[in-house]
């Protein structure tokens, strides 16, 4: 999917079972951050965008971290949802799978932005998965995200 292209609804659980719908357009700026893996590195990380996110949302902007399997352990963190793709639907169509003997089936380390209209306004994906995403490209572009949808259609 291409910068600037609408996001696609996509059906997740939580790890109570219940489903959330994610992406596509609901009225809120969106960030969903994908992982291979969560160690202690991982979490700090996270950790660190849900301070920056804490700061920044003022209920505007929501997070979800989205796994490939229920191997994933939730890091619980106070403004990132934890969700886990069980019938494969976010991780065919946003092409986030990974294919290769050690990661085969999880998922690539990603970040989405997805703004207002619903349509995918910034991605980020590291070359090394062990990089940090950028955090300041991120606040940059959650401000732009923000003020440039009025709600008002494109007339």
């Amino acid at each position: 999917m291409d910068i600037g292209y609408a996001s696609e609804k996509v059906k997740l659980y939580d790890e109570k079972n219940r489903i959330h719908t994610i992406a596509g357009h609901n009225g809120k700026t969106q960030v969903i951050i994908t992982l291979p893996f969560i160690n202690k590195t991982v979490k700090e990380e996270l950790s660190e965008i849900d301070t920056l996110l804490s700061t920044e949302a003022q209920g505007e902007i929501e997070c979800h971290l989205v796994v490939a399997n229920e191997k994933h352990a939730d890091p619980h963190l106070k403004h990132v949802d934890f969700l886990i793709d069980k019938e494969g639907e976010f991780g065919d169509w946003y092409g986030v799978r990974l294919q290769g003997e050690i990661l085969e089936g999880e998922f690539t380390k990603s970040l989405l932005l997805i703004s207002r209209d619903g349509a995918l306004f910034y991605d980020e994906y590291p070359k090394d998965i062990s990089s940090p995403f950028d955090h300041d490209t991120l606040l940059r572009k959650l401000a732009a995200a923000q003020t440039c949808y009025t709600g008002k259609g494109c007339h």
